[in-house]
């Protein structure tokens, strides 16, 4: 029995006690295994929590081969789609088995099929919207970059299956790439929290200098070396950096530090076309006899600005062949901040200025923020728990995190339903100010509330035959349910507080149904309105949520 195999057979029991209602229904405990097994390895390589994975599952007939889906927003006319298709070994835990070649093969069909917006393909409900929605912004000339991730818990597939994806990207090129992840790939992500104490090799001279009771050190390092130590350490080295790794594929600059390293012209000048990395320990030290050519010793090394260089020096070195084409000369600059653990908010200081030049995602870099101190306090004393940081993890009913905040209260409060939606990534970053400004816990409680209440029907319906534009229409519905509810207490948003909190929230649990139905009846209203009486299918429903189209067709706020 392989262990790490053994660790996540034990995880995927958990989840199949703890959690059926994420699972298949029926007693085949062979296949909610399988699922639970898909959902840990969505949860982990996407780092989500469970209840988030859980609805990026698409398993189910007519599935086209696909377990899991999720569509990332749109940066510079491209998004993310990655797809998820998981073979489990319930009773083998030997970690020997090979990825199925027929589930390669399948995989490979399907990105064929799905990714045309013109074919047509019979789809579970679950799948359905999520394809149609791919399809509409490929319509609206946005270009997919495809992740397959075969999951399994034993080895990767066999050579033949190697053929077919080598034929696959002879017709994709570089928009669509095949991942093996298995037991392995979930148990070192799950470790890598452990501290990093290693060795670092410069070249040429340093400067050192000793800088307000901390130490800073500035120098270059080989590409060779950056490659040396990340297939060392993976990512552990990148705990504290907020990008992690955005993809070879998946990213222009990263493509564009590729391709200046694979150049033989070029790669000897890539110091200067780089902006290098800048990486924080707890302690470093060298030989002080030494002229150049340091050897540096760190504790606790981390990677804080820089991990996308680093990322796709790995991946470009590790690549069949690339190492010969990279001319040893290739350096990068690297500084290195020796700062004590009390300096923790002066770190994410330093991680705020030299990640935000680019839009990221913010939420960690926000965590601190009075405004975010302000809703943590007051969300507890209202009976709930805030989470400002996304490593702080658990989960339950009493639990907020800032993210679902800024996503409700964007929709509901700020009446930007679309971009509460497609813009998550400018929720910490361009949308924050307009999000949280003025905001009170009161205010965020109770929209957050409001739309997991809304989310709770699309995922459990009570009506039999749900409208077909539910998928996209939560953040609008809890919008108009908003509306509607403040019109009913008489009050403006500003009025609402701890003090009218628990009235204001009894008055939504009492009517919820009633609230919830009216705004159901808004938006199909808005879409006639829209559309007239033809039908729509499914990418167009897609588009017009997305684009913000409704928002001129729905009522009116109401006067107060």
């Amino acid at each position: 029995m392989n262990i790490n195999a053994s660790i996540i057979d034990q995880r995927v029991t958990g989840i199949v006690e703890d959690h059926p209602e994420w699972l298949p229904e029926g007693h085949d405990l062979n296949k909610k295994k399988s699922a639970a097994f898909v959902l840990l390895c969505i949860s982990t390589c996407l780092e989500l929590p469970l209840d988030e994975a859980a609805e990026l599952m698409t398993e189910g007939g007519n599935d086209a081969g696909v377990d899991g889906l999720h569509i990332g927003e749109v940066e510079d006319g491209e998004f993310l789609v990655t797809i998820f298709q998981g073979k489990y070994k319930v009773k083998d835990l030997s970690g020997e088995a090979n990825f199925p070649e027929t589930g390669v093969q399948k995989a490979v069909g399907t990105v064929s099929v799905l990714f045309d917006p013109y074919r047509k393909v019979a789809l579970n409900e679950k799948i359905a919207p999520k394809i149609e929605e791919i399809r509409s912004l490929i319509r609206d000339a946005c270009i997919p970059n495809v992740r397959v991730i075969l999951c399994n818990n034993g080895v990767q597939w066999a050579a033949q299956a190697n053929h077919w994806i080598d034929e696959a990207k002879k017709d994709y090129g570089d928009k669509v790439d095949f991942i093996h992840f298995n037991h392995d790939s979930i148990v070192n992500i799950l470790q890598r929290s452990k501290k990093v104490d290693t060795t670092l090799t410069l070249s040429g001279q340093a400067i050192v200098e000793d800088m307000n009771y901390m130490r800073v050190l500035v120098g270059r390092v080989a590409v060779q070396e950056i490659h040396r130590l990340f297939n060392e350490h993976g990512d552990r080295l990148l705990e504290r950096n907020i990008r992690r790794y955005l993809g070879l594929h998946t990213n222009r600059v990263n493509t564009a530090i590729h391709n200046t390293l694979c150049d033989p012209l070029r790669s000897d000048k890539f110091y200067f076309y780089n902006n290098g990395i800048t990486v924080v320990c707890d302690k470093f030290d060298y030989n002080a006899f030494q002229k150049s050519d340091y050897k540096v010793q760190l504790k606790n090394m981390q990677v804080i600005n820089g991990g996308q260089t680093c990322k796709t020096i790995q991946e470009t070195l590790n690549h069949g062949g690339m190492s010969g084409l990279v001319g040893e000369s290739a350096y990068v600059m690297v500084r290195i901040y020796q700062l004590a653990e009390t300096d923790k908010d002066f770190i994410q200081d330093i991680t705020y200025a030299t990640n935000s030049q680019n839009p990221v995602d913010l939420r960690d870099l926000r965590s601190n923020d009075e405004i975010q101190k302000q809703l943590e306090i007051g969300i507890t004393d209202l009976g709930y728990t805030y989470k400002r940081q996304r490593e702080e993890g658990g989960g339950g009913s009493n639990v907020v995190t800032s993210s679902i905040v800024a996503e409700s209260v964007l929709a509901i409060w700020r009446e930007r339903p679309h971009q509460a939606k497609f813009r998550r990534k400018e929720h910490f970053g361009k949308l924050y100010d307009d999000i949280f400004k003025a905001l009170n816990a009161a205010q965020a409680l109770l929209a957050v509330l409001i739309f997991r209440a809304v989310e709770n029907e699309r995922k459990r319906p009570t009506s039999l035959t749900p409208p077909d534009y539910m998928p996209y229409a939560s953040h609008y519905i809890s919008m108009l349910i908003g509306r509607r509810l403040l019109a009913d207490m008489s009050i403006s948003l500003t009025e609402v507080s701890h003090r009218n909190f628990h009235q204001i929230l009894k008055k939504f649990e009492d009517q919820h149904t009633q609230y919830h139905a009216n705004a159901v009846k808004d938006v199909a209203e808005a879409l006639t309105a829209c559309y007239g009486k033809r039908d729509v299918s499914l990418q167009q429903l897609s588009a017009t949520f997305r684009r913000g189209d409704l928002l001129e067709y729905l009522p009116a706020p109401f006067p107060f």
